[in-house]
């Protein structure tokens, strides 16, 4: 789905007011409110293109209301008429189910905005000898201020310490314990040791491998709201292409062995990852940002700018309002 366009200060009043009858006449129609993270599934339901997930639950229909039999009659009346047929339930209209909108209060709504490893254990290693954990930190951050800027005022960014392991059950257990509603998790790319090259950067041996490039985004089918997490994560993919980036291709690739992954979406570059434990043991939908490969000399520079942590960080705040109330991707700004 293409970001759509915002339209400037400058519209006429007419139109503004044609803007606020049409949300005005959404909201009489439509459920506001429930009481957990996986009311968020419901904005997705009726695309054309995504079928829904296996781990997905029909909606409970409420059971119709037994109509009481009626009184047998005298003698003298007239017969009685044939009782008419149950009305079967109406067929569910793909058009009418895309207007279907579920809300959050943006004051409210709680983020965690993880930082992917820690200083002690700091991920991958850029060609220029840089860890993983510093270009984490750096972009996470942007993520964070601006998500709050745009009014998400319970965004928390989780920095964790510690091993690996130990690690990654902390970043499980502040999220589930909060509890948050969406988690997020920054890191950024390399490639297995077999495929990188040697070479020296300021007298220094390093390694790098210029052959891929790109972000992508994970999910895993193990997680508690695998539905919901699955539909946030197209929405960060398609903005992360709607910023002209290109998502990372070698993941289906045999040559990537154990780090080998199934592709959900050709077109955006969401891919599943259902081992991992931040996505699968969060009771939150949760999704895992490769921002870009840091492992590519070229790209590794990019990553490096300040520029490119905008371009991202304001990918990321447009997919988590279009999550949150997905009238703004219709709409825009009200």
């Amino acid at each position: 789905m293409p970001s759509v366009a915002r339209k400037s200060a400058g519209v006429d009043v007419g139109g503004r007011a044609r803007r606020c009858a049409i949300a005005a006449a959404t909201l009489l129609l439509l459920p506001i409110e429930a009481s957990h993270a996986g009311w968020l599934s419901d904005i997705f339901k009726g695309s054309k293109s995504d079928k829904p997930p296996k781990h997905s639950v029909a909606p409970k229909h409420a059971a119709e209301p037994k109509h009481a039999a009626p009184a047998k009659p005298a003698a003298a009346s007239k017969p009685r008429a044939e009782k008419p047929a149950a009305a079967k339930p109406a067929a569910t209209n793909p058009a009418a189910s895309k207007l279907v909108v579920t809300r959050c209060d943006p004051q409210k709504f709680r983020i965690v905005v993880d930082v992917g490893h820690t200083a002690e254990s700091e991920g991958a290693v850029s060609a220029r000898n840089t860890a993983e954990f510093v270009y984490n930190l750096r972009l996470a951050k942007v993520v964070d201020q601006k998500l709050k800027a745009a009014g998400f005022a319970e965004t928390r960014l989780l920095v964790t310490e510690g091993k690996a392991r130990r690690s990654l059950v902390r970043r499980v257990d502040t999220a589930n314990n909060w509890p948050a509603q969406l988690f997020l998790s920054i890191h950024h790319d390399s490639v297995p040791d077999k495929l990188l090259e040697n070479w020296e950067f300021e007298g220094k041996k390093s390694h790098f491998s210029d052959r891929f490039s790109g972000y992508s985004v994970f999910v895993s089918k193990a997680n508690a709201d695998y539905g919901t997490s699955l539909a946030f994560a197209e929405l960060l993919a398609k903005e992360m292409k709607a910023q002209g980036l290109e998502y990372a291709r070698q993941f289906t690739l045999p040559i990537m062995g154990k780090n080998q992954h199934p592709l959900l979406n050709k077109e955006t570059g969401v891919y599943s990852y259902d081992k991992l434990i931040v996505l699968k043991s969060t009771r939150m939908p949760a999704v895992l940002l490769e921002a870009g490969s840091i492992i590519n000399r070229d790209e590794e520079l990019r990553m490096d700018s300040a520029e490119r942590r905008n371009v991202i960080g304001s990918g990321v705040t447009t997919a988590v309002r279009e999550f949150c109330d997905s009238r703004w991707a219709i709409l825009g700004p009200l």
